[in-house]
């Protein structure tokens, strides 16, 4: 009999590890979408650094027309760059800040060739200004935040609609360990002012998640499936306490 339970419970553990090595190979194969980075952005910030703190400080406007090639070119690459998966929400915004930083590199071009030098100050300052816009985009607000979601847009955009249960079951306990990280952080100090709100939504969220592990366990696919839908909304809900 003791054999019996030690070799059903060595095939259970088998088991669950061969479901949990399934949902990370997922997720690995989708590494580049569940990151928050743009990665034409952040090239594009060398340009930018050199440009605000080196030029505009000095007020080197030969440097500043000398780094318009280079503007030009990473403001083209900023505009050609899609947005990965995970920020498919973001869209709209980042598309009218992308709008904006080219209206300002067209300025900037403009005030270049020009003989004054603070029209040139000001281009400067408005570029890095509209750079740092579309950064504020697709920052995380919190790395618990981001970590959550990561977890969270394999198991609503891929493991759900694909009804690979095994996988989902596998990526809500490790979500389920996420959300006891993001219980237990503590908002940026800038933040502070949506302390109440975010304190509410971040409950809210918890009893989801807590509620979908143990839906899990029935098996229930259509009762699973109104469970995550429901967690997503908490989740959208905590996102918009940050906007």
């Amino acid at each position: 009999m003791a054999k019996r339970v030690t070799a059903f419970l060595i095939g259970l553990m088998v088991l669950l590890g061969c479901t949990i090595s399934l949902a990370q190979e997922t997720k690995s194969a989708h590494e580049d979408e569940i990151k928050s980075q743009v990665p034409a952005l952040r090239k594009f910030h060398t340009h930018i650094y050199q440009l605000w703190h080196t030029a505009w400080p000095k007020k080197d406007t030969a440097m500043m027309a000398a780094l318009w090639p280079d503007i030009e070119k990473g403001v083209g690459e900023v505009a050609a760059a899609e947005l990965p998966g995970i920020l498919r929400e973001k869209k709209a915004a980042w598309k009218e800040g992308v709008t904006q930083l080219q209206a300002t590199a067209g300025e900037y071009k403009t005030a270049m060739v020009g003989a004054e030098m603070q029209p040139k100050l000001d281009a400067a300052e408005k570029l890095h200004s509209h750079y740092e816009k579309l950064v504020r985009i697709i920052r995380p607000v919190m790395k618990e935040v981001d970590a959550f979601h990561q977890v969270l847009y394999m198991i609503y955009h891929y493991y759900m609609p694909d009804h690979q249960m095994d996988k989902l079951t596998a990526a809500v306990s490790e979500l389920s360990a996420k959300m006891d990280t993001l219980d237990a952080a503590t908002l940026p100090e800038r933040l502070t002012n949506k302390e109440t709100a975010f304190k509410a939504a971040r409950t809210r969220l918890s009893a989801s998640v807590a509620y979908v592990k143990g839906v899990v366990a029935s098996k229930d696919e259509k009762k699973v499936h109104d469970a995550v839908r429901r967690m997503h909304s908490d989740y959208e809900a905590l996102e918009k306490v940050f906007e």
